[in-house]
Order: structure tokens, then C-alpha cells, then sequence
């Protein structure tokens, strides 16, 4: 454990840091500080240029530092359950980065940087329990993003271009303030509807042939205006009818992972 830990947080220096890393089992160097007490991201660890994991989470960070970009060799960096209100500019230049946490956080939309859009080779992004109703237009251009969580934010509507990321094969919108398109008689208006629980996209490769029968024959009745002859299309059906994505999860080949990340420490006294 890191000495020198106090009313400014625990202060890592290089050394610490070297001792904490440790091999993983397909050879890459991991570097675990999570849950240290620390207040101030520590700069020394942008020394360590043969590190490729980085865990970060459940500390009181408040910044990531401007030059985080030059952190070249990283390809998992995960800061989840800190207090960051925004992310540098710079972080687009990681153009290794393959898995990003940034959960738990007090990020606003303003606090998310354009170069987001610049993480070519980032396959999962976590953005859950946030404070954002927007994303930068930008991240359109993240072709290789496989798995996207917005859980727990304030979005009233998903960014159009979500539909076209081609390989998204997981998205957890849970606990937003969606609004929907709804119908009545006279017209359409506009409210709230319930998103389902347990809801994903899934990619079609990913359910049994019964269940992607299925699903197939709802989302044509849906579209065709069917379902008990309502007539209604509410949007959050459209909305998990992306290309080459369906759904229920709940009947899929392969289990989706649980993103909700519970905060448990620092419970209040009775």
C-alpha cells in the first residue's frame, strides 16, 4: 500500500507505480491503483512507456492531466467510480486505446472533447452513470466500436449516428429519460415511455435460429403497423432495430456482461 496518504489523497510516485504492475495472461503489463485513495492523477505514470492496462477506478480523481495523449502504449484505461468532470483534448491522440471506463463519473456532454471521435481502434466505451445528454458528433467515426454504455444519464433521445456504427453490437441505455414518439387517434404525440428491462442490442449472429425467427416476424409486425391491430410504433422499438442488430437479449446465444457498476464503498454511518 502507498505511503503518505492524508488529507490531499495518496501520492504515487514512479517507484510505487513500478512495483504495481503486474504480467497478464496474454503477456501484457497491467498497472492496478484502483481504490488507493488518490485525489490527483499521478503524471509519473506517463513514464511508463511499456505499460498497456491502466486501472484508475474507485479513486477521487478529479482531472485527467492535458498530455494524458502522450501516453502512447496504452490500450486499456479505465477510471470508472472517480469525480472527473471532463476529459482533455488530448485523449484522442491514444490511438492504441482499445477499452475506455469513464462510469460513475460527474461528466457532462460539454466535458466530452470532439477527439473522442479520433479512437480508431476502441472496440468498448463505457459512459454510464454520468451526467450527459448529448455526444460529440464526432464518434461517428468510431467504425470499431463493438459495446457502448450510456446507462444512467440524462439522454431524452439517442445521437442519430449511433445506427450507423456497423459493428455495435451492444448498447445499454437503461435508466434515461427517453422520449418516444407515440400515437393516438388523432395524431402523434409526443411522451414518455418505459424502456424495457435487461434490454441490449444484439447482434442477429448472436441468437438461436428459433429466437432470431422470431424476433424477425415481431419487428416486421412492428413495422407494418401490427401488434393487436394499435396501429402504434412506439420509437423505442425502431430504436433497437438497428442494422444487423435485434433483439431480446434475454434469448441470445451468448450472455451479455452486466455494466451497472454499484458503488458500495464509503456508506454513510447510521
Amino acid at each position: 500500500m502507498p505511503k503518505g496518504k492524508g488529507a490531499k489523497g495518496t501520492k504515487v510516485t514512479l517507484k510505487i507505480a513500478k512495483k504495481a504492475i503486474r504480467m497478464t495472461r496474454d503477456g501484457g503489463r497491467r498497472l492496478n491503483l484502483s481504490k488507493m485513495g488518490i485525489t490527483i492523477f499521478p503524471k509519473c505514470l506517463l513514464k511508463l512507456t511499456n505499460v498497456d492496462e491502466v486501472d484508475l477506478s474507485r479513486n477521487m480523481i478529479q482531472k485527467i492531466p492535458d498530455n494524458i495523449g502522450s501516453f502512447s502504449s496504452l490500450r486499456r484505461l479505465d477510471l470508472h467510480s472517480n469525480k472527473l468532470e471532463s476529459v482533455p483534448e488530448s485523449i484522442g491522440n491514444l490511438a492504441g486505446l482499445t477499452h475506455l471506463n469513464l462510469s460513475n463519473n460527474r461528466l457532462t456532454s460539454a466535458g466530452l472533447p470532439s477527439t473522442l471521435g479520433s479512437l480508431s481502434s476502441l472496440k468498448s466505451l463505457n459512459l454510464g452513470l454520468n451526467q450527459l445528454d448529448t455526444l460529440p458528433p464526432t464518434m461517428a467515426a468510431l467504425e470499431s466500436l463493438q459495446e457502448l454504455g450510456l446507462f444512467d444519464n440524462l439522454f431524452t433521445k439517442l445521437p442519430e449516428f449511433v445506427k450507423e456504427l456497423s459493428n455495435l453490437t451492444k448498447l445499454n441505455t437503461k435508466r434515461n429519460p427517453l422520449v418516444y414518439a407515440q400515437a393516438d387517434n388523432e395524431g402523434m404525440l409526443k411522451g414518455k415511455c418505459e424502456p424495457e428491462e435487461n434490454v441490449y442490442l444484439v447482434h442477429e449472429s448472436n441468437l438461436c435460429r428459433t429466437c432470431f425467427k422470431s424476433c424477425k416476424e415481431q419487428r416486421e409486425r412492428l413495422c407494418e403497423g401490427g401488434g393487436g391491430g394499435e396501429g402504434v410504433m412506439c420509437e423505442d422499438k425502431r430504436i433497437r432495430t438497428y442494422r444487423g442488430l435485434m433483439v431480446p437479449n434475454s434469448v441470445a446465444a451468448v450472455n451479455q456482461d452486466v455494466w451497472r457498476i454499484r458503488k458500495v464503498e464509503h456508506k454513510p454511518d447510521k
